[in-house]
């Protein structure tokens, strides 16, 4: 970390984050809609927030995951979650989505990812996944640019 005075970016341009707030709520009414379990939507932000290292949308996620009843154990293991047996079918196609599109400049989202993500989610919920990680993908970059100070 360094000393280096930042912008506060979401401060300096209010109506752009403002909109990105609006473009949040869309994006959760949109998960609401296609039927996914607010705990995998809250592990999908985690899970994007740990790939792009921003640690104050870890705080913030993990946080709001703990109060909706999420087990500690899922968020502990969730860099790892092909390896566990904590997660769903339907877990592990949207975690494995949100991964791809996170890491898109990896190769973009490759159709072996999709079609997995595509055996187990409606396309209303391949949709939904895909905008909770682009809206999350963009909050991840508005904190770690803004250096969001995140303290114990």
């Amino acid at each position: 970390m360094t000393n280096t005075q930042r912008v506060s970016i979401d401060k300096q341009h209010p109506a752009a984050y403002k909109a990105l707030i609006a473009l949040s709520a869309e994006a959760d009414a949109g998960a609401t809609a296609a039927g996914l379990d607010p705990l995998l939507v809250e592990l999908v932000r985690i899970r994007t927030s740990q790939i792009n290292g921003c640690a104050f949308c870890l705080r913030m996620h993990t946080r709001d995951a703990l109060k909706k009843g999420e087990n500690p154990d899922r968020i502990a293991v969730l860099p790892a979650w092909e390896e566990a047996d904590y997660f769903s079918a339907t877990d592990r196609a949207a975690l494995r989505l949100a991964e791809a599109i996170t890491r898109v400049s990896d190769g973009h989202v490759g159709d072996e990812d999709y079609t997995a993500a595509a055996a187990e989610l409606t396309e209303d919920q391949i949709s939904a996944v895909s905008w909770l990680v682009t809206v999350m993908n963009a909050f991840n970059r508005v904190a770690i640019t803004s250096r969001y100070h995140v303290a114990g």
